[in-house]
């Protein structure tokens, strides 16, 4: 056996589980963690800006889906609420405002495919790596709800209340932008026809 798996056997050993026989909530866990990388590659490689968001719906439902079986369900309902029902939705109005191109655009690709490959996946095994070493031996008790409201809005409202804030002027700033655009690129095509 190699370096890796041998404390990560007799940490589980110690806790009680063991690597090799999941639970069926682990095994529900990694397939909407498959369902939610497929949906995220095809929302970055998608040429449709449509179909594109709607990859990334899909995507932030499967996080929600994660959410539910790790007993945080305050969080998956703000998962829905927020970035299902608002992020997405606004996404959705800034590409119809905008007159945004509904079938593949070659405007929407930069042709730096490749570089962006290489990030994306020095990205992903980093994190990786960094996720594995700080969770290597740590065990989720899913019999205890996890994330209580009462805590989270408590911390979100002190210690967070600068970048809630912050995220929703950026939101309200991307809508009125959309607006914007699409009313300038108006007044140009009527221009052109008068």
């Amino acid at each position: 056996m190699s370096a890796v798996t041998l404390p990560l056997l007799a940490a589980a050993g110690e806790s009680g589980r063991s690597v090799l026989s999941p639970s069926g909530v682990e095994i529900v866990f990694l397939l909407v963690a498959v369902v939610v990388l497929g949906a995220a590659i095809l929302c970055v490689t998608s040429r449709h800006l449509v179909h594109a968001a709607l990859y990334l719906v899909v995507a932030l439902g499967g996080l929600a889906v994660q959410y539910l079986l790790l007993t945080a369900e305050f969080i998956a309902w703000v998962q829905v609420l927020i970035y299902l029902g608002s992020v997405v939705v606004l996404l959705l109005f800034g590409l119809m405002l905008t007159r945004a191109p509904i079938g593949p655009s070659p405007d929407a690709d930069s042709r730096n495919r490749p570089l962006a490959l290489v990030v994306a996946l020095a990205a992903a095994a980093t994190l990786v790596t960094l996720v594995v070493d700080a969770f290597r031996t740590s065990w989720i008790d899913l019999s205890t709800p996890h994330g209580r409201s009462d805590a989270l809005g408590e911390s979100l409202f002190r210690t967070w209340v600068l970048p809630f804030e912050a995220l929703s002027v950026l939101l309200l700033a991307a809508l009125v932008g959309a607006i914007v655009i699409s009313r300038a690129r108006r007044a140009d095509s009527e221009e052109g026809r008068g």
